[in-house]
């Protein structure tokens, strides 16, 4: 496994790239992504996770930002560049770039969604979804497992 935390270059890659869209408000969002990378540790895949570890909430979400720009464009960058796009909606946010990252990508064809009960937007992510024919479940738990298995199918094939 390797891994990608924003903003590091990720050119190189094994496995299948699976970037970990989804929930991130600071002291709100549950830290999902480190439950889908403990998961998957032990298979030949690349996770490209946009959650920064110096990310500072001062920063200004502006074009002429250095930083705030850097992010936008290494996850804009890495989602184009990803075979599977995990995205996950925390019941506890609003999750606006989430909901914005569903749009962008509902026709990618390469998107495994999760919006559990409670979601305050989850009939619009349930239409989308329907819409696109997008996979969808009910927990994380049942996101992961059919992403492990839909994993060591692909690279059982080869």
């Amino acid at each position: 496994m390797i891994i990608y935390k924003a903003p590091e270059d990720s050119t190189e890659s094994s496995g299948p790239r699976v970037f970990l869209a989804g929930s991130i408000e600071l002291n709100t969002a549950e830290l999902w992504q480190d439950k889908v990378t403990e998961a998957l540790a032990d298979l030949d895949v690349t996770i490209l996770n946009p959650r920064r570890d110096d990310w500072d909430s001062s920063w200004t979400q502006e074009i002429s930002n250095p930083q705030f720009n850097q992010q936008v464009t290494w996850e804009l960058d890495n989602l184009d560049a990803s075979d599977i796009i995990v995205l996950y909606f925390d019941p506890a946010t609003k999750s606006p770039i989430s909901l914005l990252e569903l749009g962008l990508y509902a026709s990618s064809k390469k998107l495994l969604v999760c919006c559990p009960e409670g979601f305050w937007r989850k009939g619009n992510v349930d239409i989308v979804c329907y819409r696109h024919k997008i996979t969808q479940y009910d927990s994380l738990t049942e996101l992961v497992k059919s992403l492990r298995n839909f994993i060591i199918f692909t690279q059982n094939k080869k």
